[in-house]
């Protein structure tokens, strides 16, 4: 895979991300709409893919440059025909998703983090679930108290190397 100067982690695959990739658990026949939310370079995209034959993935970033290398790896990795690679708004409304995946964007802030949260977690099909993984010194801990307060049942699947990986059912 590719990544270049621009989106997050361009140099290497950053440590969340690497245990939400080791540590969530397995993809299933089930998962067959997976979102990738801030998808960067597309490393949680394309494994997705890589271990779900049957799914589509959708792959979402705000920034150009992460969509453009995302697409250019999933095309390297002959998954282009499954990961859909695309701006937030380009995702079809009535969509719901299976299974999320996601190192989101803590540090553009609590507030827009949440928003961000909000409309992503509802698209959440009825038996879907969310694995996410955070910092626990950029406040992996409060984040899970307030989608438990917004209804969210929230479960800590793991804790290590200063991150945790949340499991979030939908509301």
């Amino acid at each position: 895979m590719t990544s270049d100067s621009g989106v997050f982690s361009a140099d290497h695959l950053d440590a969340g991300t690497k245990l939400l990739l080791l540590e969530a658990p397995p993809l299933s026949d089930t998962d067959l709409t997976i979102l990738d939310v801030g998808c960067g370079w597309g490393p949680i995209a394309c494994v997705s893919a890589s271990r779900a034959p049957a799914s589509e993935v959708w792959a979402v970033d705000v920034n150009d440059r992460a969509r453009a290398l995302t697409a250019k790896n999933a095309e390297a990795l002959g998954l282009s025909d499954r990961v859909h690679v695309c701006s937030p708004d380009d995702v079809p409304p009535d969509l719901r998703f299976d299974r999320i995946l996601s190192n989101p964007p803590i540090r553009i802030g609590k507030s827009a983090l949440h928003d961000l949260l909000c409309r992503w977690l509802d698209l959440l099909a009825p038996t879907g679930v969310a694995h996410l993984v955070v910092q626990r010194h950029l406040g992996s801990d409060s984040l899970a108290k307030w989608l438990v307060q917004r209804g969210h049942r929230v479960d800590r699947i793991t804790s290590r190397t200063g991150y945790r990986v949340l499991e979030v059912g939908p509301r």
